[in-house]
């Protein structure tokens, strides 16, 4: 039975592990590793402690579908759609850019329902907390160390991280990236910003006319969403959940600062945009170093393309 590692537990992992599950006859191990705690990647949603049920997308906080991935990606959409992973957007959104033919789709159950809804289908075992840091190639197998515990053999190794954490792999690994290719990955530069997320009692009001903003004025802070409204979920059980992304440059700013200090900050510029709210019961500061990809090079069609590499197990 061919062995398959899919490091990283994000969008592109997850979809990559139930497309090959789908597509392949011949038994198959499957296995998903993450840093983190939890699956989701850069579509990450966080849970209150007071109550799991009041949640915040942390990271993407709504899937756009051109008409060109309309076209393209229509199946995945109208699988999301039938299993109520993805609804419509119906909620007010000020400042958002429409262009001809988009449609914006939210996931009711938090953003990160979309990567749990492929991992289930996938069958593979997933492992949070293991960090690799070396592949190396022993006996026509690829070796995978991780931070902690003994290294595993697999048959194909499938790599979904940023670039930067690529190349900080240690190993045989190093000898496989070109100079050409290491210099078209070092070429590749992601945007820097945080996220923080306010967790609020049930029953707590939160009086504004929109269930997201984007603001234009303000040098901390991009992106406001009243989560649970954006989503359509209100309940009076469950308190509603604000997010907070900030601008770009100030993300770079304060990349190395304390988390408690980055949070301090983003607090007094939000009681400039929403001055009297309610104090939250519950918050959670995000940090996403590696964001977006404003600059990508060139290797394997695209840099947000998985890594692959192979022993005797046809791509």
């Amino acid at each position: 039975m061919a062995r398959v590692l899919i490091v990283g537990a994000g969008m592109t992992g997850s979809l990559c592990a139930a497309l090959l599950r789908r597509q392949t006859s011949a038994p198959l191990y499957l296995a998903v590793w993450d840093k983190a705690e939890d699956s989701g990647g850069r579509m990450t949603t966080a849970c209150s402690p007071h109550n799991p049920q009041c949640t915040a997308d942390l990271g993407a906080q709504y899937i756009t579908c051109t008409p060109h991935y309309a076209k393209k990606h229509q199946r995945f959409y109208d699988e999301l759609l039938a299993y109520g992973v993805l609804r419509p957007l119906s909620s007010p959104i000020e400042g958002m850019v429409m262009k001809e033919g988009d449609c914006n789709f939210v996931a009711p159950q938090g953003i990160s329902s979309i990567i749990k809804h492929y991992l289930k289908e996938s069958g593979a075992e997933v492992y949070f907390r293991h960090r690799v840091t070396q592949i190396n190639l022993r006996n026509d197998k690829w070796e995978v160390s991780k931070q902690t515990g003994s290294p595993e053999q697999f048959d194909l190794i499938v790599l979904t991280m940023p670039v930067p954490q690529i190349l900080q792999l240690q190993g045989d690994i190093t000898n496989l990236i070109s100079e050409c290719q290491r210099q078209q990955l070092e070429a590749v530069s992601y945007s820097s910003r945080y996220a923080l997320g306010l967790f609020y009692e049930a029953g707590t009001k939160i009086d504004v006319p929109w269930a997201g903003q984007y603001i234009t004025s303000n040098p901390c802070i991009r992106f406001v969403s009243i989560d649970n409204k954006k989503r359509n979920i209100e309940s009076s059980e469950i308190g509603p959940s604000l997010v907070i992304h900030t601008t770009v440059p100030f993300g770079v700013t304060y990349l190395e600062h304390s988390i408690e200090d980055v949070q301090e900050l983003i607090f007094q510029q939000l009681e400039n945009i929403l001055p009297g709210l309610p104090q939250p019961i519950a918050t959670k500061c995000q940090k996403w170093r590696h964001s977006q990809v404003p600059s990508a090079g060139v290797i394997l069609g695209c840099a947000k393309s998985p890594w692959m590499m192979a022993t005797g197990f046809p791509i």
